[in-house]
């Protein structure tokens, strides 16, 4: 059953069309369609943008290893991971998005990061580097569902 005013329009198609642009301030369509182009005449960056990223990320690894787990080696760590949460489907790796977000999920607590399992702080971070390493982009290819799955129980079970 639909709602509808006297109109005939549905009243909450009607807001969100105001929220997002409406008759006031609509977002012309040839500026989305600028900023598509543009993103991909960048997408050929992406592969080695990506690459960066993990690096920093196995840099933020190496750290801890060297330093030792404390708040400060475990805030890089953090922000790393938190990077490549936020990057991976830009990136055209949805599976990096969401094994870098477990792994956020695993070390956001400032107060418990410095319990995480390190053990299970590392399977994420290989996972992302064979993700990149095997071009294994989304969680449809057999492998990435079984890496994602395992590491989402595996948070869930350190965080209970």
């Amino acid at each position: 059953m639909s709602q509808q005013n006297s109109g005939g329009a549905n009243p909450a198609a009607n807001t969100l069309k105001l929220k997002v642009g409406g008759r006031f301030g609509a977002i012309d369509p040839s500026a989305i369609a600028k900023a598509e182009a543009a993103l991909k005449s960048l997408s050929g960056n992406f592969a080695q943008w990506l690459q960066d990223e993990v690096v920093k990320l196995e840099g933020a690894r190496a750290r801890v290893r060297a330093e030792g787990v404390n708040a400060e080696t475990m805030e890089q760590l953090y922000l790393r991971a938190h990077d490549l949460k936020g990057l991976g489907t830009t990136y055209e790796f949805p599976l990096i998005t969401r094994i870098a977000a477990s792994l956020c999920k695993l070390i956001d607590d400032k107060d418990k990061r410095l319990a995480a399992p390190m053990t299970l702080v590392d399977a994420h971070i290989d996972a992302i580097k064979a993700s990149v390493r095997d071009s294994i982009k989304t969680d449809d290819h057999p492998v990435g569902r079984v890496l994602i799955q395992e590491l989402e129980a595996k948070v869930a079970e350190a965080r209970a």
